[in-house]
């Protein structure tokens, strides 16, 4: 296949993309960079790579024919999007518009990368794919949450009035290699200050719930659902749940058994709990599930992590 990327430089964007061009696909990925970096898919660059750096919420041309068009472009991280407000929404509503529209142009597949945020601070638990959501639009976290809600009735929209080939994945928590030092999510804050021996920093009592999947397990998913035609949506993530004192001892544990763990006020609208159910993904995408555990991915990111620091300021 012939497929366009979006956010291809970012950290789930490039581990889509080695795994495409390993396939055997060609693959043009396109990444303003805000959030991604090129250095990320720079080993990927030859024959069947381009990387363009470009900003998607402008019109996208591409010569020649596209067999799919998967929208990953969006800042993904409370940091991120609360300093990048306006540039998330952008993303999730112009850049997806543009997507879109190219997929129409080409007859391609597309596939738009959402997010377990579109369930907010969640009622229903674990969260399954006909639940709405509990979502606080004007919140901190509404222009990143809104902005995916958004893209995926946009998504909808373009598969109804136009007949496009569209499916939705919901991201769950995923980690691995390449995930931004800076980051501000769980996974980077405990990796890289336990490297530098600083003390873990726990928001609320740490009772909150997360449940994480290693970045190859999820690309497996993502590229078994591509190769369907569901429209979705379908949630991708890993049902082992865990609260978030117990993964912070499970990273003290495997980086640096000497450092403290200590609490803070926790972030306005963090949801209380995180949880997939995947029994969609199970039956749609030939009994997919999550096979790395925890202990084991954690390995190969941390290892990241420590060549890719240079100092702990």
């Amino acid at each position: 296949m012939r497929v366009l990327v979006t956010g291809g430089a970012g950290f789930l964007g490039s581990h889509l993309c080695e795994r495409l061009v390993r396939d055997g696909h060609e693959v043009i990925c396109l990444d303003n960079n805000i959030t991604g970096k090129a250095s990320n898919v720079a080993h990927l660059l030859g024959a069947r790579f381009t990387f363009l750096e470009y900003d998607i919420t402008n019109y996208i041309h591409v010569s020649g024919p596209l067999d799919a068009v998967m929208h990953f472009a969006s800042p993904a991280s409370p940091i991120d999007y609360i300093r990048l407000p306006i540039q998330t929404l952008k993303v999730g509503s112009l850049g997806t518009h543009k997507a879109l529209g190219l997929a129409k142009d080409k007859g391609a597949r597309f596939i738009l990368a959402s997010t377990s945020e579109v369930y907010g601070d969640p009622l229903v638990h674990p969260q399954s794919e006909d639940y709405w959501g509990n979502v606080n639009p004007i919140g901190p976290r509404g222009v990143y949450d809104e902005a995916k809600r958004f893209s995926e009735a946009m998504t909808m929209a373009y598969r109804s009035a136009h007949g496009v080939n569209t499916g939705i994945v919901r991201i769950f928590n995923t980690y691995g290699p390449r995930m931004r030092i800076q980051d501000g999510r769980v996974v980077p804050n405990f990796i890289t200050q336990a490297l530098c021996g600083k003390p873990l920093t726990v928001y609320g009592d740490g009772k909150q719930t997360r449940s994480f999947c290693y970045v190859d397990d999820l690309v497996e998913g993502i590229v078994r659902f591509l190769n369907t035609d569901h429209p979705g949506p379908v949630n991708i993530g890993n049902p082992r749940e865990m609260t978030v004192l117990e993964f912070a001892h499970i990273i003290r544990d495997a980086v640096n058994p000497a450092v403290d763990i200590v609490f803070k006020d926790l972030p306005v609208d963090d949801p209380k709990t995180r949880c997939p159910n995947i029994e969609l993904a199970s039956r749609i995408l030939d009994g997919w599930e999550p096979r790395v555990p925890l202990e084991q991915g954690i390995k190969p990111t941390v290892d990241y992590f420590r060549q890719a620091m240079q100092d702990c300021d």
